[in-house]
């Protein structure tokens, strides 16, 4: 499996990301998670919808609870034609009891903790850790991604505007 290094640090400290990573342009490789239910998911969800997937190390964390609570915030007024994805390495079980606790329930949670198909598939498993870099990525109706950002520290928030504009801009 091909090995990326340098691209994102945790905390200060360099990582070394899995997968080959993917292009603005490309067409956003389909992945096999389990929702909060173990039921097998995936891409099938945001056919034919604008779709922000969000990777996340954890949900239970200051600041991807920060980001998860501020895209679900987001998804309220975002409409039918919008789906956002919040991908960990979280087992289902916790997802669930999080969003229960949290109120999330404008998006949906998904567990890659299975086989990291999410994550290599989209090159953001990170090697060291067995968890996921924060990242964002939109995609269109048609399947292609048109907006990435690959956090480079995975301790830091992504730039919701910027993310929120690349949406904005696909309708």
């Amino acid at each position: 499996m091909k090995e990326r290094a340098n691209l994102v640090t945790m905390k200060g400290k360099p990582v070394t990301l899995l997968g080959d990573g993917v292009e603005v342009g490309q067409s956003a490789p389909d992945f096999r998670v389990v929702d909060n239910d173990l039921n097998p998911a995936g891409r099938e969800g945001c056919r034919d919808k604008i779709c922000i997937i969000l990777s996340v190390a954890s949900l239970d964390t200051p600041v991807c609870e920060v980001e998860t609570k501020r895209f679900n915030q987001e998804a309220a007024a975002l409409g039918d034609d919008v789906r956002i994805l919040v991908i960990s390495m979280d087992l289902p079980f916790a997802q669930k009891r999080w969003c229960a606790a949290e109120g999330v329930k404008n998006l949906k949670t998904l567990s890659d903790h299975r086989e990291a198909s999410f994550g290599t598939a989209y090159g953001v498993l990170i090697k060291e850790l067995r968890l996921l870099a924060r990242s964002v990525f939109v995609i269109d109706r048609k399947g292609i991604i048109r907006y990435i950002e690959l956090v480079k520290d995975v301790s830091r928030e992504p730039d919701y505007e910027r993310a929120l504009n690349a949406l904005r801009d696909l309708r």
